[in-house]
């Protein structure tokens, strides 16, 4: 996960946590506008994360193909 990532995830913890404050306090607007924006800094974390671990896992496999075809061939 980059840094952005890791930056989205406890911002978007951080807005999750007063959101609930601001719910057990009666603050409905604030609680939503505060929950929605949590909510998204979460997508944005998850979406950096999958992306990450997609890119790791095509540079494996490119590496795993590179040493296959470095195998079977055999030079002059």
């Amino acid at each position: 996960m980059s840094g952005l990532g890791r930056w989205s995830l406890g911002i978007g913890a951080g807005l999750l946590v007063v959101a609930v404050l601001c719910s057990a306090s009666n603050l409905i607007p604030a609680a939503v506008i505060t929950g929605l924006t949590g909510v998204v800094a979460l997508v944005m974390a998850g979406y950096d994360a999958v992306y990450t671990w997609l890119e790791r896992a095509d540079l494996r496999r490119r590496g795993a193909r590179a040493r296959r075809e470095g195998r079977g061939h055999r030079g002059p």
